[in-house]
């Protein structure tokens, strides 16, 4: 098995020094993998799994989290044997060619520059409901003002902003965690225990068979797509091969504890089929436990929780353009870099669909990034089969080449990535028999197509040299 594949030239050496900064510390890191995955799509979104799944969202959330595991495990060994801006993008490239870089990269920028515009979109909507007086496009336009500006000082303001954005989010799961094992062995004042009551009954634990765990688990994987730009973060680290180690390493573990943690607390509490479409689960269960002001105190936290992907999708934007433009695959005006080291016209060229997005927020509020969700909505499982294959060739490579930089190596490998390739191929082939996925698959398809045909174009055009 270890030999299916041709193999990659050799790595002689480090990668080419970036004239980036490097202030980001090793707290920075930790709170970016922590936080970067903890969004509207678990304190919201994951209702919509329960209502399908029942209590058996938890084995969902458990295969989509293994999943998620191993393809940044995989990344982890990658990024902390050869740190890069460009992390997997330069990886592919390596690995595969410059067509795989290029398709990487554009990719995923291409993913965060239209999720970016999304969450300021719905930054805005909450803002708005707090002070109708102001428009839902003022609100985008002052978020998209703020937080470029952020971007455009010095990269320790990004990792201040992040740690503390972060820190609230991570406070708020486990104050929720905690307040809700209370509520469940009865406590807190004013509650029973419920034992297993709400997981046997209603339809048992799989209501819905297990044809609902794989639906579940459509509807719930990609809340994990974001560990990635701890890896793009690294490179900007005081130490970046040890860095990207340790923040991988308690990330990934926590974040499953987190999301799995949450959902048997919900479904533990709670009869699942009691929820309402549309609630917060969290919201939910605040309200069952006495806590006083609930949806307003998980609109704040939701708040916030977009808030920090906005910046955290700018930065990894900005940072994955300005690494294309090294590479010669972005036009090489965006290299131009700060005196403190911010590559300040990468990240005019990533925010600045986020400020087109005021316009169509002012035009089709409603409607127009359903189309623009549609069309990235399938991008990061090809991003992340692109990781797996790298790690496949480069895994052999780094072996031969520089063996003492494996600090973080593949677990089982390579039975672990082909196993990780194999559940990606199988999440693809279940959306496209899915009513409400297949829109997505075909969407992003014909997203990564057109990327595609272009880098074979160029690829062709102007052959490395």
């Amino acid at each position: 098995m270890r030999d299916r594949l041709p193999e990659a030239p050799p790595l002689t050496g480090d990668l080419p020094a970036e004239p980036l900064s490097h202030s980001l510390k090793q707290r920075h890191l930790t709170m970016l993998g922590l936080g970067g995955v903890i969004g509207a799509g678990l304190f919201v979104g994951s209702g919509a799994g329960i209502g399908i799944a029942g209590p058996a969202i938890i084995c969902s959330y458990l295969l989509a989290g293994v999943l998620a595991m191993l393809v940044m495990r995989a990344l982890g060994e990658m990024s902390a044997a050869m740190p890069a801006s460009g992390s997997f993008s330069v990886y592919a490239e390596k690995a595969l060619g410059r067509w795989a870089g290029f398709s990487a990269g554009w990719l995923y920028w291409f993913l965060l520059v239209v999720v970016l515009a999304v969450e300021a979109t719905g930054a805005a909507k909450i803002a708005n409901g707090w002070v109708p007086s102001v428009d839902q496009w003022v609100w985008v336009l002052i978020f998209m003002v703020v937080f470029t500006a952020t971007n455009l000082t010095a990269v320790r303001n990004f990792g201040e902003f992040e740690f503390w954005f972060a820190a609230l989010k991570v406070g708020a799961i486990v104050l929720f965690l905690i307040l809700g094992t209370l509520a469940v062995f009865g406590v807190l004042p004013d509650t029973d225990a419920v034992g297993m009551a709400n997981l046997t009954g209603h339809g048992g634990f799989f209501p819905a068979g297990i044809g609902g765990v794989v639906a579940g688990m459509l509807a719930v994987i990609f809340a994990f797509g974001g560990l990635e730009v701890v890896t793009i973060a690294a490179a900007e680290s005081d130490d970046p091969a040890r860095s990207v180690a340790r923040a991988v390493r308690s990330a990934v573990w926590r974040i499953l504890f987190f999301y799995v943690g949450s959902m048997l607390v919900i479904v533990t509490l709670l009869p699942w089929d009691s929820l309402k479409p549309g609630m917060s689960p969290y919201v939910a269960v605040l309200d069952s436990i006495g806590i006083p002001a609930a949806g307003q105190i998980m609109n704040i936290v939701v708040f916030v929780a977009l808030l920090s992907a906005l910046n955290a999708n700018l930065y990894g934007s900005s940072r994955m353009v300005f690494s294309l433009a090294e590479r010669g695959e972005a036009p090489k005006a965006l290299l131009k870099v700060t005196g403190g080291g911010v590559p300040r016209r990468a990240v005019f060229a990533s925010v600045a669909f986020g400020f087109v997005s005021v316009l169509l927020n002012l035009l089709w509020p409603d409607t127009i990034f359903l189309y623009m969700l549609n069309a990235v909505g399938a991008v990061l499982l090809f991003v992340w089969a692109l990781i797996a294959v790298s790690q496949l060739k480069l895994r052999r490579v780094i072996e031969r080449d520089m063996p003492e930089r494996l600090t973080l190596p593949m677990w089982l490998f390579p039975y672990a990535t082909w196993a990780a390739l194999l559940g990606m191929a199988t999440v693809l082939l279940l959306m496209l028999f899915d009513d409400s996925a297949r829109p997505q698959l075909l969407w992003s398809s014909g997203a990564a197509a057109l990327v595609l045909v272009v880098a074979f174009v160029r690829e062709r055009r102007t052959p490395k040299s």
